[in-house]
């Protein structure tokens, strides 16, 4: 006596392989990712071994982060620079310029991090939270494998020259999008211009951020620029333009110049030939589904997740999206219990599947309220 109920939405949708592109980017190995569908718009050798220089900064930052929102570490919390910390604002390295036995606050050695590229901050900064920078790479490297980056070890805090520390595009990524998801109040800080620090024995001191998007009109607002000799120019970006973030990630630039612009190019190839389309945002009402011997005829349902897909412009196909359920639901129905299935087909083809849950709990009608909907059924068809 229960009935299939379909329904289906049309909506422009995307192709199957979005990766498959026609642009080339000059660089050895870089990816480019829709921030809110997870999508992969473009990828060149997204697996292949790199140095991620100061990239590596990136990860030294979410690990303060991460202690900072558990409790364990505050932004005013001031950490002794200690003499190797100190050696690196006289050896060359980009440098916050910290001086031995100073007092450094937690939040101006992540910015002397952030903007400035500070190898000195980064070493201050693991030796106040680790004891020592070895260990502290240790927390780097667990961190890196707790998030999914599987093809990364970290040796040391700032990416400086050791074969040890390793990663991927893909990799860099990953730990780029777990920033800007988990932490998008101190994310902010990434798209400062300057950071002014006022050293001991010394007029203050200003530097510029060394990512060269945040001085072009595209709506770049991070992330980290890396160099080694060995690696070449490096790249983590990313931009938010109407309601869209990418992260693009590359290395093996020749040049900085060539660094800007091929990292240009790929977040605008993005941003213009892909839209992004919303199914559903966690917790939200997506339909509802019909109830039988309930105290209410119909439940909402809704999914825990969100869910975008990413639309190819020019070549628009079909979407389906179909809410799929024996219904309709017997009572009793618990809130958070699975009642139907959210299916998005593409050219006829399943390529997502997401569970749908009742928004509330629904209790049974009572014995005469049963008898009394069971007989209409019987006579009138009426559920």
């Amino acid at each position: 006596m229960f009935k299939n109920f379909l329904i289906t939405i049309l909506i422009a949708f995307f192709i199957s392989n979005s990766a498959r592109s026609n642009i080339e980017i000059k660089a050895r190995t870089a990816i480019l990712q829709d921030f809110l569908s997870g999508e992969i718009l473009y990828e060149k050798e997204p697996d292949r071994s790199i140095y991620p220089a100061s990239m590596t900064k990136i990860m030294t930052s979410i690990i303060a982060f991460d202690l900072i929102k558990s409790g364990d570490l505050t932004l005013d919390e001031k950490f002794i620079i200690s003499e190797k910390a100190w050696r690196l604002s006289t050896s060359g390295y980009s440098s916050m310029f910290v001086m031995v036995n100073d007092e450094v606050s937690v939040e101006n050695l992540l910015r002397g991090i952030i903007v400035a590229s500070g190898n000195d901050a980064c070493v201050a900064l693991a030796e106040g939270i680790a004891g020592t920078e070895e260990e502290f790479a240790i927390m780097m490297t667990s961190k890196a494998q707790e998030i999914g980056m599987s093809n990364t070890n970290f040796a040391n805090s700032s990416g400086i020259n050791d074969p040890d520390n390793y990663s991927t595009v893909k990799d860099i990524m990953i730990m780029s999008h777990y920033l800007i998801k988990n932490y998008p109040e101190y994310y902010e800080w990434f798209s400062e211009k300057e950071f002014t620090w006022d050293r001991t024995g010394g007029d203050p001191i200003t530097q510029g951020n060394r990512n060269p998007l945040l001085y072009k009109n595209i709506g770049a607002d991070g992330i980290k620029t890396g160099y080694l000799a060995v690696e070449k120019y490096s790249l983590a970006s990313s931009l938010e333009r109407k309601g869209r973030r990418l992260i693009a990630v590359a290395s093996g630039f020749e040049t900085k110049n060539s660094r800007s612009r091929e990292s240009s190019k790929l977040l605008t190839y993005g941003l213009t030939n892909f839209d992004l389309v919303e199914i559903n945002k966690s917790g939200e009402d997506f339909d509802s589904v019909d109830v039988w011997l309930g105290k209410k005829d119909f439940v909402k349902v809704y999914t825990k997740e969100d869910i975008y897909k990413i639309i190819k412009k020019g070549k628009k196909k079909l979407l389906k999206v179909k809410m799929l359920y024996e219904g309709p639901v017997e009572a009793p129905i618990s809130k958070d219990q699975v009642l139907a299935k959210l299916r998005i087909i593409y050219d006829d083809e399943l390529i997502d599947e997401y569970d749908l849950l009742a928004k509330e709990q629904v209790n049974k009608v009572n014995i005469f309220s049963r008898l009394m909907k069971s007989l209409n059924y019987l006579i009138w068809g009426d559920v």
